[in-house]
């Protein structure tokens, strides 16, 4: 008995690695694997949301908050995907990614530090890949956001806010605001002036206002054409973006300290363009081309 098994064991240790292998390969690709498909007209998410939350405390002069994100779709999907991006005055300071499968329920949170007074933005992108059967693929897919102002000042106690409420809040935001935009305004502007883009033939817009416009379609686009875009958007961002952002020579740099997406989308709706500006201030570009609606 003992020597069958020891003539066994060599098989049975490669089919252990062979398993090992299979699952390490497999997960990856299905990782990887935001695709837009036709939207689900019969499914919906029973709930959807990002979330930020400001701790009481500092702790060794920093502060802390709480970012969560989590979606429940109405039935259990093939896979279930939800990607989210945080960005702290315009610089992207963090990434959140889950998948599973065969589920209805997605749930993330992270305790991320800061310091100084600053404006928090998160966004989420919550996806599903239904499988019908085995020839028809359909998707589900939904946006969120949370926005935060943290005042963080040597003169008050520790606060935020999502709206201002007194006159202090008011004046805290529009310095904020104010400084947050020219930076960024500034750099889009050199990356548009860098690649010579015909700024008045698109219509600009911040990653971070796309879930604001998710029921509200720009001009000259009707529902589907909008979830189209969308879908095909953050597919792109995924692989190009959260992933890393791949330059011209083929090289990838980290994500993390670049500035929040610009958004161009060409005005005659066949062209729409990222444009990122990376960590070192060098401007980069995604283009893609919108097929015809």
């Amino acid at each position: 008995m003992k020597q069958k098994f020891l003539q066994a064991f060599p098989f049975l240790v490669l089919m252990v690695i062979l398993a090992i292998g299979i699952k390490f390969i497999y997960k990856p690709q299905i990782q990887e694997s935001i695709i837009f498909f036709p939207i689900n007209e019969h499914v919906t998410y029973e709930s959807a949301l990002t979330l930020l939350n400001l701790h009481p405390e500092k702790k060794d002069h920093y502060y802390e908050f709480d970012w969560k994100t989590s979606s429940k779709l109405d039935t259990p999907a093939f896979l279930r995907q939800d990607v989210g991006f945080l960005f702290i005055n315009g610089r992207l300071k963090g990434k959140l990614n889950e998948w599973e499968q065969d589920t209805d329920q997605i749930v993330q949170e992270e305790t991320i530090k800061g310091k100084e007074s600053s404006i928090l933005q998160a966004l989420s992108f919550h996806y599903s890949e239904i499988h019908d059967n085995d020839d028809e693929y359909t998707s589900a897919q939904k946006m969120t956001e949370d926005t935060l102002y943290v005042i963080d000042s040597n003169f008050s106690s520790l606060n935020s806010f999502r709206q201002p409420g007194t006159k202090m809040e008011k004046e805290w935001k529009a310095i904020i605001d104010r400084v947050s935009s020219q930076q960024l305004d500034y750099l889009w502007e050199k990356g548009i002036d860098a690649f010579d883009i015909p700024i008045k033939e698109y219509t600009a817009i911040p990653l971070t206002q796309f879930p604001n416009l998710e029921s509200q379609p720009l001009e000259g686009f009707n529902k589907k054409e909008w979830e189209r875009l969308i879908g095909n958007l953050w597919e792109g961002l995924y692989k190009n973006y959260y992933l890393g952002i791949k330059k011209e020579d083929g090289t990838i740099i980290d994500s993390i300290d670049s500035t929040i997406p610009l958004i161009l989308i060409k005005k005659d709706k066949k062209e729409l363009i990222v444009l990122l500006i990376d960590k070192y201030g060098n401007p980069q570009l995604l283009r893609q081309r919108l097929s015809p609606f």
